[in-house]
């Protein structure tokens, strides 16, 4: 359904509107990661930290979805296999990311970790039985050659850097998964979702301590000097239960993989700006070059698979 005039005159949100909304608040706050990671500092360990993340994130899904649907805190036991499951991979993938931005700059982590749509074709051909035709060897090939000049093993933020390849992988395990199980990214699904991530990572405070919160920050924000937990509630309020929560509204109104396009490509782009912008971070020129070919072949491999999954459904459907 199109804007229509009386849309505008009654200052309505049209459906595109909320869409366009919608994907603009995913972006911002899943570029918001890296800069809360970086301003908790070293005040919090980076595995409570993961703890806090995901705790936070629950808090506040579970808040918002209280709001909206009463019926919400039923607990769908027919999924408990894929909750358990998919809170694992959430817990590994949220730890992972983290660990990488604690590590190396904003920018080399987005960059490498966006190698997860190659593995994501990977595993469904193992697994799917995706198809690879000759075009693959081309994008992988275009890949690899950004991943060169991209220079992983670059000294000084070498283990950052394999680790953000690493959760790129995991990431796309998580994906792989969740188009075999054919589960959908709703708000109650992925809520549960952060409950098993949460009881998963749980120890952390037992083993590494609960971090000095209440300290304030040894980074500022724009001159702004606040209590340290502040940037532990807004990585996971902001940065993971707000990109969630719009992400399953994105989700009722275009197709999954038309998202994965958008995401692609932009987050990476406003995350690194938003590095630059807050600490300073100039992107070397090797991440600048070898990150846009990076960024295009992932694009174009995903508009690829895309299409094909849909010629499948039509062809098997008749729709």
């Amino acid at each position: 359904m199109y804007a229509t005039a009386a849309d505008t005159k009654t200052g309505e949100i049209t459906p595109i509107m909320k869409t366009f909304l919608s994907l603009l608040a995913v972006t911002l706050a899943e570029a918001t990661i890296g800069v809360f990671v970086k301003l908790t500092g070293e005040a919090v360990p980076i595995f409570t930290l993961n703890f806090y993340r995901v705790l936070f994130a629950a808090l506040f899904l579970g808040v918002a979805m209280t709001l909206i649907n009463t019926s919400f805190w039923r607990f769908p036991r027919q999924n408990l296999r894929d909750i358990i499951i998919v809170g694992i991979l959430i817990a590994a993938q949220i730890s992972f990311f983290n660990i990488a931005m604690s590590l190396a700059p904003i920018a080399n982590v987005v960059i490498f970790w966006s190698v997860a749509p190659f593995f994501v074709f990977i595993f469904s051909w193992l697994f799917l039985g995706e198809k690879a035709k000759k075009q693959h060897v081309i994008i992988f090939m275009l890949a690899f050659v950004g991943l060169l000049i991209a220079e992983p093993f670059q000294p000084e933020a070498m283990l950052g850097n394999l680790i953000a390849l690493g959760d790129g992988a995991i990431y796309a395990g998580l994906v792989t998964y969740m188009r075999h199980e054919r589960n959908t990214e709703s708000t109650n699904d992925v809520f549960w979702f952060m409950v098993a991530a949460t009881i998963l990572l749980s120890p952390a405070v037992f083993i590494f301590g609960p971090g000095a919160v209440f300290a304030a920050s040894s980074n500022a924000l724009f001159g702004l000097q606040v209590p340290v937990l502040l940037w532990v509630i807004s990585l996971g309020v902001i940065s993971t239960g707000i990109a969630y929560l719009f992400i399953s509204v994105v989700l009722k109104t275009i197709d999954a993989n038309v998202y994965s396009l958008v995401d692609i490509v932009v987050s990476p782009i406003v995350a690194a700006f938003f590095g630059f912008l807050i600490f300073g971070e100039v992107p070397s020129e090797n991440i600048i070059y070898g990150g846009t070919l990076l960024l295009a072949s992932g694009f174009w491999l995903t508009r690829n698979m895309s299409s094909a999954e849909q010629t499948h459904y039509r062809c098997t459907t008749g729709v």
